[in-house]
């Protein structure tokens, strides 16, 4: 895939993951980056169990980053925790 259809494919799932989690989104970038490292996450755990992980930019892909970036911020949650805004 080239840089576009993964930042495409990033801001894409790292959005619906932030609404899923958080019901908010990140922001732009936040959401991006949370969309490449869980399409990269989410593809190492689908590898893991013996399925496909991301193939280009299509809708298994997507729904492969999304599980992956909802790992991510599970995670993220886990460790940093949920703190009231200022």
């Amino acid at each position: 895939m080239s840089i576009v259809a993964w930042i495409l494919l990033g801001l894409i799932s790292g959005f619906i993951a932030s609404k899923i989690i958080n019901k908010t989104g990140e922001g732009i970038v936040v959401d991006i980056v949370l969309g490449i490292v869980g399409a990269l996450v989410g593809g190492f755990l689908f590898n893991l169990v013996g399925s496909t992980g991301v193939t280009g930019f299509n809708l298994w892909s997507t729904f492969v980053a999304v599980i992956g970036a909802i790992v991510v911020l599970a995670v993220k949650h886990a460790i940093v925790g949920r703190h009231a805004p200022i």
